[in-house]
């Protein structure tokens, strides 16, 4: 019997970064816990690209909705599911795309299941950032270089604030800001890194094209790293 429930990072899309740790985890476990959308699941997808038995895979659906309460009550209610398995002596694997400790969802999970005396453990990934600039080619920072990560729910003035600062920002989930982000395209001493589906093969879209950017309606799967080129 484990000594606690293991919550797997899986990276960010492409199957071969996921950490050799977290697929051991996946292989070892009795019953996988995967997050799924009204329409798709890139979690399954990840998962099947990883050969792991769809019979050991139990998923769970996440409304998409800023209206909060129906998601927190599927939190709720699948935490009880975990918990269930867990204390029958289960390996009990939760998976989460990116890193887990990165702004993840899968900490709802986490506190409801703290909540109910079940111990986590978590399996560190690469998150999206960091693939977006392998992507990319970039260096994110260098030297001196200050960077800073803020939600797509952060103001434009909040992201005028850093960029003026000389910071290099990454803001994720930008289609949540993204007329502010286009209103902060006329910075000339700024170099816009814009990503789609980074680490999907077939899928990943890349340009520093700001009009290119502005042309755009930025997708959830989407990410920006801005450098001050100053």
């Amino acid at each position: 019997m484990s000594d606690a429930v293991v919550i797997v990072s899986l990276g960010p899309g492409d199957p071969e970064l996921i950490t050799c740790k977290a697929l051991k985890a996946l292989q070892q476990a009795d019953v996988v816990f995967c997050p799924t959308t009204d329409t798709s699941s890139r979690a399954m997808d990840i998962l099947v690209g990883l050969g792991i038995s769809e019979d050991k895979v139990e998923r769970f659906g996440v409304p998409m909705s800023k209206e909060r309460k129906r998601a927190l009550a599927a939190y709720e209610a699948i935490a009880d599911r975990i918990a269930q398995r867990f204390g029958s002596g289960d390996e009990v694997a939760v998976i989460a795309e990116g890193d887990a400790g990165f702004y993840s969802s899968v900490h709802y999970i986490s506190d409801n299941l703290r909540l109910r005396n079940v111990p986590t453990r978590k399996i560190a990934g690469v998150p999206a950032f960091i693939a977006c600039g392998a992507l990319a080619n970039l260096h994110i920072v260098k030297r001196e270089d200050e960077l800073v990560v803020i939600p797509g729910t952060s103001a434009r003035d909040t992201l005028r604030q850093h960029m003026e600062a000389g910071r290099t920002v990454v803001v994720m989930k930008p289609s949540q800001c993204e007329a502010a982000v286009k209103e902060c395209l006329s910075d000339e001493g700024s170099t816009f890194h814009y990503f789609e589906n980074a680490g999907v093969s077939g899928k990943e879209y890349y340009t520093t094209d700001k009009d290119a950017i502005r042309e755009r309606t930025f997708p959830y799967f989407s990410l920006l790293i801005i450098h001050n080129e100053l």
